[in-house]
């Protein structure tokens, strides 16, 4: 795709989901690659719900993709929530338009009325079966044997229809014809029409299908390029079907479709069972279920911040053909193109989403990381400066993937320990490391002030005065003030705990671990 045909015509793009439930986020991947190719081209993301199944329709599932899409920054130009010229964006609310265009399938003789029964369409597949036919769709093999206006008198179809008899409108697809498909990601698509049945148009209660009325909507409303997932690559050739029979295929739109999300070990299509079972989201945001009330934790939720699942997002099938992996929105806008989408299915590699998250939250600032610091502390009634918050930050940050962690690994600074790390107490708790730290304490109760570079020279004076070495005290010290090995840099600790808690927490050290091991 060049820029000299993306340019021949406005870019007009549109995201069109179903409210069934919760927005996987594969779909903010399409969403996303959307937007990218209508910013790049100063056109126009739509927005519009295909909500012609009413028996899948959840409430509260619209409300959450339009919540989805503001936390991800994919911004609407035109559609549901925000209005345009092609109102009403929701298909449910679209149906005379699409009963005029059903209508004019069949006096065209493009699409036919077909009165048969469930029962009967299944009966239908049971003898197609039985006589060892292998195809065994409502189509060109069997429509003939059906009931329907191809074979019943037109005086009883008019009957039929006048006396309100249920039916259906199937499209009448064409014997052994090559539908040819020129695909933005995938090139020249060839299938014939042999593997296509006659797909319902309009159903019984009068509602389109996903058919009909996405083909009807791309065209009223000036779709120029229809990037969507994989699944919906076997259809794009019925798609095509109808633009040419409706007189449109030259304003036909550009198809672009997209690989498939999958396992992070590449076997299989990625679902939320299998996100669930590895322990990672599968919804940008928190989902209850209305049925089940079933809790569903989201991305957001779950720490990662929105500019890191965009990035990380845009690698799942594009790559820039660069070595560069962090862009900014806009850069991403400036770098997209299609035609460095590839064909194979993405591997979704959540310990890359954590990295991307990883990098975006060090490069905030301490004031903005204290401000995730300060919400979780406010929500346990605990307590603490702006400024002494920014410096736990400034001292946790290299240590953090996710915004809660801040608050998981700052209780050392508000929670003195009760117990002791055995491992250390056997290897580090001896003699020397009670002497250095009995005099440490003692000098800590006649600072007026204590800095991470003050509190280090104290230390290293008294072991010096005593003989010791410093580094075969240090952890003993960790220990004393978080009760294990690990934590931020311990002279900053100090800093942050200060002269009167540090040395607090070195004598109930003491205290509890009164005899020391000898080695």
């Amino acid at each position: 795709m060049t820029l000299i045909h993306l340019l021949m015509k406005e870019v007009r793009v549109r995201f069109a989901p179903s409210p069934t439930g919760a927005l996987h986020i594969g779909g903010v991947r399409t969403a996303l690659y959307n937007y990218l190719l209508a910013r790049k081209f100063n056109g126009t993301m739509i927005l519009r719900i295909e909500d012609t199944d009413q028996t899948r329709y959840v409430p509260g599932a619209e409300e959450y993709i339009l919540a989805s899409l503001a936390w991800a920054g994919i911004q609407i130009d035109e559609g549901v929530g925000k209005g345009g010229p092609h109102a009403p964006y929701r298909q449910s609310e679209r149906k005379p338009i699409y009963r005029q265009y059903a209508q004019r399938l069949v006096d065209d003789g493009f699409a036919y009325y077909a009165f048969d029964t469930e029962p009967e369409i299944e009966a239908m597949r049971e003898r197609l079966k039985a006589q060892g036919d292998s195809n065994q769709q409502y189509g060109s093999g069997s429509r003939m044997q059906m009931k329907n206006s191809l074979t019943l008198p037109k005086e009883n179809v008019k009957q039929r229809l006048d006396n309100g008899e249920s039916y259906v409108i199937r499209l009448l697809v064409p014997v052994n014809q090559e539908i040819r498909l020129a695909d933005l990601i995938r090139g020249e698509v060839n299938v014939n029409s042999s593997q296509i049945d006659d797909k319902v148009l309009m159903k019984s209660d009068g509602m389109p299908t996903y058919h009909l009325a996405n083909v009807v909507d791309d065209y009223l409303m000036k779709i120029s390029h229809v990037i969507r997932g994989e699944e919906w690559l076997p259809s794009a050739p019925l798609h095509v079907l109808l633009y040419q029979y409706l007189g449109w295929a030259n304003e036909m739109p550009q198809f672009a479709h997209l690989p498939l999300l999958l396992k992070p070990d590449g076997n299989g299509k990625l679902s939320k069972r299998d996100a669930d079972r590895m322990g990672f989201p599968i919804f940008p945001l928190n989902w209850i279920d209305p049925a089940t009330k079933e809790l569903a934790t989201g991305f957001k939720e779950s720490g990662y911040l929105p500019e890191a699942m965009i990035n990380f997002l845009a690698f799942l099938g594009w790559n820039p053909g660069t070595e560069q992996e962090i862009f900014s929105m806009q850069q991403l806008i400036d770098a997209f193109t299609i035609d460095r989408i590839g064909k194979a299915g993405a591997k979704f590699d959540i310990q890359k989403a954590q990295w991307f998250n990883q990098y975006y939250l060090r490069g905030k600032s301490d004031r903005e990381l204290a401000e995730y610091l300060l919400a979780d502390l406010k929500e346990k009634n605990i307590q603490c400066p702006i400024q002494k918050a920014e410096k736990i930050c400034w001292a946790l940050r290299e240590r953090i993937t996710f915004p809660h962690q801040l608050f998981e690994q700052s209780q050392l600074f508000f929670n003195a320990p009760l117990s002791f790390d055995q491992q250390i107490v056997l290897k580090k708790w001896n003699a020397d490391a009670v002497a250095v730290l009995t005099t440490f304490k003692e000098e800590l109760k006649l600072q007026s002030s204590l800095s991470a570079e003050s509190a280090k020279v104290l230390l290293e004076t008294i072991a010096t005065r005593l003989n010791i070495k410093l580094g075969q005290i240090l952890q003993a010290l960790r220990m004393c003030l978080t009760g294990g090995a690990s934590g931020p840099d311990l002279m900053v600790t100090i800093e942050l705990l200060g002269a009167e808690e540090t040395a607090k927490r070195i004598t109930f050290a003491l205290a509890t671990l009164k005899i020391p091991v000898t080695h």
